[in-house]
């Protein structure tokens, strides 16, 4: 509408003028008609008149100038304007050309919020959908934490129930061992010796077949062979089941085997990656496991010296191990990952893990395979069922991190030593503790020094930092001997299942003998 007015101004413009010039030349052409008689006139000779005439003439061709000067200056006018005329079509239609392009971005942004409106009730639709499963959602998780609550006071009050009956059973457990040992002074007292005993090298074995060796242990008192086992420290040593071979590891990265009678050694067991921080064997004396610093288990055949599995899962150092006391196929282990794991020798994997926010230093099996002892970083003693991984029950055992555990062979009571420099012995039942051993000069030297129970569960050997062990009587609570032949810290003690010798492993590398 702008451009269409513009032009009309400019054609009226046009029109103007050129009537202006029209009219002056028809000024002109009329100035020179009515002159022309008096320049015909002025031919003529007529001296009276030539000078009026001269002056009229001069006076017109002066408004003749005056005219071509106006006719000059409407033209350099009329460029003028035909310029800024052309100037403002230039402007006008590059304005043209730009709301043009404006237009065509209003429509395409107009098209674009047509989409984002498309969007957004889609996204509008989806968020209340989503809303909708939320809360559906927040009322499966309250009826979920309904019932997980309801589960858990059930779980508590049977595990009330549970420990009330297994303090039951205990306590009738107890009334049928009185009631066994009064029966036994009775037989043995009338004079009945003929028990399924027989005495052979001072130890006595029940007639049951697959019965276990009852031993009675003697104190020892010197040290029959001094052994240099392994470089740069013994970290662990254990007897094989009712033999006098004894197995060492240490951080040399081997395992061996020593005969005590002689001092010689046996057997050396190699492809161990780190320190041995513990050793285990299966009751059939077929299979060694080891502990390892380079998180791993290792397990080798004892008469082949094969190494039969690499068990890997552990990303910590592994710092203790024990198999099951009912199978030699099931083992356990510990680790400062914080996890214990449970091992299947037959399938060579983990078969179980428990988590737990305090490092394990040691553990062990129960009699009956069905539960796992374990010592902690934070001074508690927990007890676990091996199949589910739940806590069965704990006890503050010592004030600082417990160091060895050591069952005692009927399985009712359990030693416990700590780096309090204390070696207290619970029931394993109920938790409570039986007795507390303690010397003066005795201090437990590392996290993983190990103490043991003789195998008649009368005395206790627990090694001290200075290079002693210490032997106490379970039901005096006093020290009956003090055995030192080395100065470095004793780091683990093993006692034979034939009743002596007894074994100490020194920071040293060392190995002592005692009987």
């Amino acid at each position: 509408m702008g451009g269409g007015c513009f032009r009309s101004q400019e054609e009226i413009a046009r029109e103007a003028i050129k009537h202006a010039m029209k009219a002056l030349r028809k000024r002109h052409l009329m100035e020179e008609g009515a002159h022309s008689p008096a320049f015909v006139a002025l031919s003529r000779p007529i001296i009276s008149q030539g000078s009026e005439w001269k002056e009229k003439a001069e006076n017109l061709e002066v408004e003749l100038q005056q005219c071509y000067k106006a006719q000059s200056r409407l033209s350099e006018q009329l460029v003028v304007e035909v310029a800024e005329a052309r100037a403002a079509k230039a402007s006008l239609q590059e304005k043209e050309a730009t709301i043009d392009d404006l237009q065509k971005e209003l429509t395409q942004i107009r098209a674009e919020c047509s989409q984002l409106k498309v969007d957004l009730e889609e996204k509008l639709k989806g968020l209340e959908l989503i809303v909708g499963e939320n809360q559906e959602l927040r009322k499966q998780l309250e009826e979920m934490t309904t019932k997980a609550k309801n589960a858990e006071a059930e779980n508590k009050m049977l595990v009330d129930r549970w420990m009330l009956q297994k303090m039951q059973d205990a306590e009738r457990l107890n009334e049928v061992n009185s009631l066994y040992e009064e029966m036994a002074d009775r037989l043995k007292a009338s004079g009945l010796e003929k028990l399924a005993r027989q005495q052979v090298d001072g130890v006595v074995r029940r007639s049951e077949d697959g019965a276990e060796y009852f031993v009675e242990s003697s104190i020892p008192s010197s040290c029959t062979h001094k052994i240099t086992a392994h470089n740069d420290g013994c970290g662990s040593i254990l007897f094989e089941y009712n033999s006098g071979k004894l197995i060492t590891g240490g951080h040399d990265k081997s395992i061996k085997i020593w005969d005590t009678n002689t001092g010689a050694l046996s057997r050396t067991l190699n492809g161990c990656l780190g320190s041995v921080l513990d050793l285990s064997i299966t009751h059939d004396n077929k299979s060694v496991i080891a502990a390892s610093s380079s998180n791993k288990l290792f397990v080798w055949d004892v008469n082949s010296g094969r190494q039969l599995h690499t068990l890997t899962g552990h990303v910590d150092k592994v710092c203790a191990v024990d198999v099951s006391k009912v199978s030699s196929r099931y083992v356990v282990s510990s680790a400062y990952d914080r996890t214990i794991k449970l091992w299947d020798l037959q399938k060579g994997y983990c078969t179980n893990t428990i988590m737990f926010h305090s490092n394990c230093n040691a553990l062990c099996f129960s009699t009956d395979g069905q539960t796992i002892c374990s010592g902690h970083v934070d001074g508690n003693l927990r007890l676990w069922d091996i199949q589910s991984g739940r806590l069965l029950s704990e006890v503050a055992a010592h004030s600082s991190a417990i160091t060895s555990l050591s069952l005692s062979r009927n399985g009712n009571t359990i030693l416990s030593s700590g780096r309090d420099n204390q070696h207290n012995i619970f029931d394993i039942r109920s938790l409570e503790v039986c007795g507390t051993l303690r010397a003066s000069g005795n201090r437990v030297a590392t996290n993983w020094s190990r103490s043991c129970l003789s195998p008649d569960d009368k005395y206790v050997a627990a090694g001290s930092a200075d290079g002693s062990v210490y032997i106490w009587s379970v039901f005096k609570g006093d020290i009956v001997g003090t055995l030192k032949e080395d100065t470095t810290a004793v780091l683990c003690c093993s006692w034979s299942g034939l009743g002596k010798p007894l074994a100490s492993a020194h920071k040293s590398g060392i190995v002592c003998i005692w009987k």
